[in-house]
């Protein structure tokens, strides 16, 4: 909701002042199309050459986080708590019954009350593949600290392709819009023997391209970039979280220790209450006796 605001109040902002100290809008909406096309256009190429196809999709589609915000909301770091600290407990009380619910998540019972955790590949392939560690002995917390850390470092290198991408477009926008205005001038340069009205106009077109790709840089694509960078570096705190709990384990402390680890380390606005988060995990507790 605040992306689309923030598109209005600078689509308004920036037309209605030109407006309103006397400019008029048929110049740029006469060249706009022409010139959207060139530095549209040569943007587009630009960012297809310098990705492959998998890239591409995954730029597209994140964008969507300009809009849509993070995808982990307070209620998923809660339920992922819940998960992780059942998990927990019948790693200890009983490892066999775990493995089976480990090599079959998309059929477990526990996954399946947390749906939406069980549907993120990564959520789940970084649970499962810890704790079917440790049940291989593989139990060493520093050694398996030492492998999230770069799984996680990964995680975020890829998860922050598209805001690279974006911010490449960015960059470039601005002397595109620049050969688009050279353009322009050396089209009114051709019409030199036309008298002053019409080269003033023509000069005044080829300007837009100057203005448009400036306008799109700082105005729409790098913002556009800053957000999804801040939408990825949020969610990543939903897999450090199970990081923060997998390794507190493997340090043998208490279930509920764990779990209030990965709760202190949640962001303020994302920690579940100590209170309600003991109330949860009462209820399940009750459910399994």
């Amino acid at each position: 909701m605040l992306g689309l605001i923030g598109i209005v109040l600078i689509l308004v902002m920036v037309f209605g002042g030109y407006v309103l100290a006397g400019g008029k809008m048929s110049i740029i909406l006469e060249a706009l199309p022409f010139e959207m096309i060139m530095i549209g256009g040569a943007a587009v190429g630009a960012f297809l050459i310098s990705n492959d196809i998998t890239a591409v999709k995954h730029t597209l589609r994140d964008i969507g986080k300009v809009f849509r915000g993070p995808k982990w909301k307070l209620d998923d770091y809660r339920d992922l708590l819940c998960l992780l600290f059942e998990l927990i407990r019948l790693a200890r009380a009983n490892p066999v019954t775990l493995e089976e619910h480990v090599e079959a998540p998309d059929t477990s019972t526990i996954f399946s009350r947390y749906p939406r955790i069980q549907h993120d590949h990564e959520a789940m392939d970084l649970i499962c593949d810890t704790l079917r560690a440790a049940a291989m002995n593989y139990d060493d917390p520093h050694q398996v600290e030492e492998v999230l850390d770069k799984r996680m470092e990964a995680t975020l290198h890829h998860a922050m392709h598209s805001s690279h991408a974006l911010q490449t477009v960015a960059d470039g926008l601005p002397a595109l819009g620049i050969v688009a205005a050279v353009l322009g001038v050396i089209k009114t340069m051709g019409s030199i023997d036309q008298p002053p009205e019409v080269l003033g106009k023509m000069i005044g077109g080829a300007l837009v391209g100057t203005f448009l790709g400036v306008f799109l840089a700082y105005g729409l694509m790098g913002p556009f970039a800053a957000r999804v960078k801040t939408v990825v570096e949020e969610d990543i705190h939903f897999y450090q979280l199970i990081r923060e709990v997998l390794i507190a384990n493997l340090h043998r402390h208490p279930a509920n220790i764990c779990i209030e680890v990965g709760r202190q380390n949640t962001p303020h606005h994302l920690r579940p209450g100590f209170g309600a988060l003991e109330e949860a995990m009462r209820g399940l507790k009750q459910d399994a006796a």
